[in-house]
Order: structure tokens, then sequence, then C-alpha cells
């Protein structure tokens, strides 16, 4: 995999791809900070490098681009605030055709003789990026008052601690 300074590497001939039904390109790339300034991605959520791997496929019918996009992130839990980070993975399944047959067919339109994926990588990244997540299920989140973890006692109730009979 090789790091991409523009996003011609989301580019896909689809003149010469077309040509030949069943061709097959693939892409691998890493998308370093220039091309996700470039995508206009300055999401504080992406913790790192965007990675893109798909395969372009070309039939009677257009291109099928299929693969993952893997972008790593960060954050807090929404409701400990404990720091989190990992990757979300969005599996790719597009079927490209040329602008005048694609809205009759339900498939993503491109015109002339490139595939820009590059908008659609955009998109998947935005979508596949949490917006609250939870560091567990059965997290109990912060004690409001105190700012603390919810299994965090008050220590003025500690003597009552001692009357308890149901302690387990």
């Amino acid at each position: 995999m090789s790091v991409a300074p523009p996003l011609r590497a989301l580019r896909i001939n689809a003149v010469e791809l077309l040509r030949q039904p069943g061709a097959v390109r693939r892409i691998d790339v890493v998308l370093g900070d220039a091309a996700l300034a470039e995508l206009q991605l300055s999401d504080p959520r992406i913790g790192g490098d965007v990675t893109v791997a798909v395969e372009a496929v070309s039939s009677v019918d257009g291109v099928a681009v299929r693969g993952d996009v893997s972008v790593p992130w960060t954050g807090e839990c929404r409701r400990c605030l404990t720091p989190m980070a990992g990757v979300a993975v969005a599996p790719f399944d597009e079927l490209f055709q040329p602008a005048e047959r694609a809205a009759a067919a339900e498939a993503t339109p491109f015109e002339g003789d490139q595939i820009d994926l590059a908008p659609i990588v955009r998109e998947y990244i935005l979508l596949e990026l949490p917006d609250g997540p939870l560091c567990g299920p059965d997290c109990p989140g912060v004690f409001p008052e105190f700012g603390q973890d919810a299994d965090t006692r008050d220590p003025r109730w500690s003597a009552l601690d001692d009357l308890r009979l149901d302690e387990e």
C-alpha cells in the first residue's frame, strides 16, 4: 500500500475497464492528512490515515466496485467520558454506470471516462465514524453531582454500609 498525496489514486479509468468485460483493477491506497484535507475531512474523530482497499470489476452493465474503507477513530465514551479509540470498517459495494444509463438502473453515475471514488469514500467515512461510542454496554456513566464514576459511593454514607443485610 502506498500513501496517496493527491486523490488521483481514487480515480478509475472506466473506458479502459468497460472495453473488456471481466477486467479487474485493484486500488489499495492510504489517505494521509493531505488527502483527507482534499476530501474536506477535518473531523476530530478521525484518528489517523484512512485505508481504501477496493476492487473494480467491469461487466456489460458497468463497473462494480467492492471492498472496504477503514478509518481509525478516537473519542470519548458518551456516558463516562473515558477516552476511546477504534477502527471503523465500512464495506464498499457500488455499481457505476455512465450517466445516461445510471438513473434507470439505480447505479452511481459517472461522466466522462473516469470514475471518481473520492465523494463516495468521503461519505462512507463520515457514515461509519461513531457519533456517541460506549466503552461497554454496562457503562454506568458519570455521577453528575461529583463528576466521578457512578459506582463511587459517597463517603458520608459509609456508616450505613455495616447495616446492609443483603451484602453480596
